[in-house]
Parts: C-alpha cells; structure tokens; sequence
C-alpha cells in the first residue's frame, strides 16, 4: 500500500510520498538525438505517449558528465559538491594513491530514496552496474540490487533474493543490453506482485557507447525499452525518465578516435614525472571506452607550476576548457577535496586521455569511440508520464532544469 499525505525533506527540498507507483528511469547515455530519431522512426509508441500526455524538456545533467556523479546527483536531488561524488575514480591527495569508486564511503548526504523508504514507503532501487548499488542504496532499507550481480542477491545485502527466477532469466552478461532490460523487468515484476510502490531504475550505458541513433544496435534497444515503458504506464505508474549524460562520438572525420593524451604530452614538453592525468570515467566497464572521457584532473607533480601547465594544456587543439581546481570546483558545484590542481574539458569531439598505454581500445570491436564526459554530453532528456501543476509549470518557465529535478517533478509536479 502507498503510504500517502506524508512529506519527507532531503538536501533542501521537500518530496511528497507518492500517491500511485512512480518508477524514475535513468536511461543512461540516452542523448537527446536518441529520442528526435526514436520519435521520427516510430520506436517509441509508448515514449510518444509520455511526452504528449505529459511533460518533455531537455535538462542539464550534473559535470562531470559521468554515471556516478549524476545518479547520485538524480537521487539525492542536489549537484555533487552535496553528496560528494564527483567521479568514478579520483586520486586520494592524503594517500597519493588511485581509488576506484564502487561504496558509499565518499557518500555525504542522504537520497531521496533512503528518506522515503523511512517515511514506510516500499523502495527499490535496480541498477545495472553493481558499482552504482552500494552508493545508491546509502542509508536505504528497502531492495536494492544490481542486474550484473542477480543471482548473488541475498535478503541481508540486498531486501530480495530469487532475482532470477522472479524476472524469469538467468544474470545477464556485463556487456549485453540486457544489463538493462533486466532492471526494468525486474522493476515490472515488483510492481505487479505490488512490492514496490517507488522505483529507481538505473540502465547501463553499453549500447550507447557501441551505436549511435538510427544504428541497429540502438534502435533495436530502444524499441525493448520503450516496451517495457509501456509496461509500467499499464501498470498505473507515474513514469519518469531522464539521463546521467548524453553521448557522442570522439573521432576524426575518418571515424578514428581522436584523443589528447594530456599525460603524455605534459611530460613531453616539462619533463617526465611533471603531471598526473586522471580520468574520472574510469571504473570496471571500460572496454568500450578504453577509459577515455572529455573531463579529466590534472595533478602537478613536478617543479613546473599548475598556471604554467594550464597555460600549455589550454593551447593543446581539441581542449575546449581549461580551470583551475577551486574555480573548476565553483562552476559545476563539485567537492573541492577530490580537485584536482586543474581540470581540462575536452570540446565536442575529443576525448582526453592520460598516455596510450593506459587505454585499451581493442574493445571497441569495430565501432566508432563514443564517449561522454564533457559539456557536449550536459543536455539530457527529461519527461514525465503526467501533466504538471500549475507550480511545477512556472518553474520551467522560470529556468533550465537539472536532471537531479526528476524526483521533485515526479513525486510533485503532476496535476
């Protein structure tokens, strides 16, 4: 049962519990380009529905334009220098050492998630990625697992277990799309055996990264996720769905990646051990981005001051934007303990990388490096399967949304 008339209030803003099953999707990757072409092809029946019986809007994603930092950006309703993630791996300046983020160690505040499954809301939280779990489910008593690590879920660690026999099918490969129709089976499931009446549910970004809009690969997923889109609006939900970041690809006119191996050319021109390059996008999936994104941190580790190397990274061709830690920090609302000296950004279709033998393209099989990261990737799509209120119409009147505002739309926005 939906626990109604209740408010609960995280970071600042106040949700209201929901007053029929709501089930937020991030469509990791899902650019907007996907969704103009899906529309105009005819693969979203269901998404078509949403957006013309409710409400569509491009929103800002949270910088960096990684999964880490905007999915806990979308759940805990506020930019990162609040919940502290700001990367998918960062450089401990207290250690020297690299870290890979997959707890909620860094984890600083709490999510709207934790704070409605308190309140007696019944929450699930499905992510395709285990890394994401443990960060999204900080503080949550409720279900909360991943599709990579289904068959592991125990009632203890997770809220659930049996995964696989209540969706119907074996774990999926780390690599396949169904990584991601997985979570949103999953989901479907929970919603008709009613247990859950809130729902996040996290995708994986695989395909994106392999195919672009109107590429077999993407068109045939998304036709499965507008399926199971669908699906949800049947079983009465109030549908959300917005994106951690958008996609594009990283090449030269040729199709080849083009790549600014900051690392490597720092070192060059200063002095081998001058500068340390760290790629936020880095975490267990990289084979198909080598672990090449447009954002990176830049760490001075030599004699050569940080104004003098932001000088000549700036002038490198293919870097959009060079700022310093504290300003970086400033602009995008990111924690300023996990800055580096600088951060450079590459432009739309650069990618910007530490030294070539930190990068495994080979798993690129073929296809086109597509990657995300920079300020290219910021514009998301956002919607909701409901018509707004008068309020909630006169915010977006009054400025660009974020797609950390999902939550607040979702819960609060319907007329």
């Amino acid at each position: 049962m939906t626990v109604q008339d209740k408010t609960v209030e995280v970071n600042g803003r106040t949700y209201r519990t929901p007053r029929q099953p709501t089930a937020v999707i991030c469509f990791d990757g899902c650019d907007p380009r996907y969704i103009s072409h899906g529309l105009s092809s005819g693969l979203f029946p269901n998404i078509s529905k949403v957006i013309s019986q409710g409400f569509y809007t491009i929103a800002d994603a949270a910088m960096p334009t990684f999964t880490n930092p905007n999915n806990m950006s979308i759940v805990a309703g506020a930019p990162p220098r609040v919940h502290g993630i700001s990367g998918n791996y960062y450089l401990d300046k207290k250690t020297g050492k690299e870290v890979m983020i997959t707890d909620a160690s860094l984890v600083s505040s709490g999510t709207v998630l934790a704070a409605l499954a308190d309140a007696g809301v019944h929450v699930a939280a499905i992510t395709a990625k285990d890394k994401l779990r443990k960060m999204l489910g900080s503080g949550l008593k409720g279900i909360c697992f991943s599709s990579e690590k289904a068959r592991d879920a125990t009632l203890a660690e997770n809220g659930i277990e049996n995964v696989e026999q209540l969706v119907g099918r074996s774990t999926p490969d780390m690599y396949s799309p169904d990584l991601s129709l997985f979570v949103l089976d999953a989901g479907i499931k929970l919603l008709e055996q009613k247990k859950a009446d809130l729902l996040y549910l996290s995708l994986s970004d695989m395909v994106q990264h392999s195919a672009g809009p109107g590429e077999a690969l993407a068109d045939q997923f998304n036709r499965d996720v507008d399926q199971r889109v669908g699906r949800l609006m049947e079983l009465g939900a109030v549908v959300g769905i917005v994106a951690d970041h958008g996609m594009t690809d990283k090449c030269m006119p040729d199709g080849q990646p083009q790549v600014v191996f900051l690392e490597k050319m720092l070192n060059e021109q200063f002095g081998a051990g001058t500068v340390r390059v760290i790629c936020p996008i880095t975490d267990p999936f990289v084979k198909h981005h080598g672990a090449l994104g447009s954002f990176v941190r830049v760490y001075a580790t030599g004699k050569t001051s940080p104004e003098v190397l932001m000088d000549a990274a700036a002038r490198i061709p293919g870097v959009a934007l060079v700022l310093d830690g504290k300003s970086a920090s400033e602009r995008y609302e990111m924690p300023i303990e996990r800055e580096g000296d600088f951060i450079a950004i590459g432009d739309t279709y650069t990618a910007i990388g530490s030294r070539p033998d930190e990068h495994d393209l080979s798993g690129l099989n073929g296809h086109k490096l597509r990657s995300h990261g920079g300020l290219s990737e910021q514009p998301v799509p956002f919607m909701v399967s409901k018509p707004l209120n008068k309020k909630y119409q006169a915010i977006v009147e009054e400025r660009r949304l974020r797609n950390f505002d999902i939550f607040d739309f979702a819960l609060n926005g319907p007329a």
